[in-house]
């Protein structure tokens, strides 16, 4: 067993761990949105009604929180949508 499988047996790390790949995965994926449509901090924002800071702090994985609904208007005006999913226990 490795070191990362024992951490994870850890339901506080885990759920740390998964809370911090999350974040991360959206970061990455509106970074990447944003450079496949040549689409600004400033414009994406305008589109989306929202703050340019929103914008940014989800884009640096420094969204402290962040409404459903500001979320969804985001990724709609990068042409997706969120979509409920069953997460997978390891």
């Amino acid at each position: 067993m490795t070191t990362f499988d024992r951490l994870m047996q850890d339901s506080k790390f885990k759920d740390e761990f998964e809370k911090g790949y999350n974040e991360f995965l959206i970061s990455e994926f509106m970074i990447e949105k944003m450079e496949e449509e040549n689409i600004s901090v400033r414009e994406l924002a305008k589109e989306a009604k929202v703050s340019p800071t929103t914008i940014q702090n989800l884009r640096s994985g420094n969204a402290e929180s962040v409404k459903y609904k500001t979320l969804s208007n985001i990724m709609q005006k990068l042409g997706y949508t969120l979509q409920p999913v069953k997460m997978v226990t390891l």
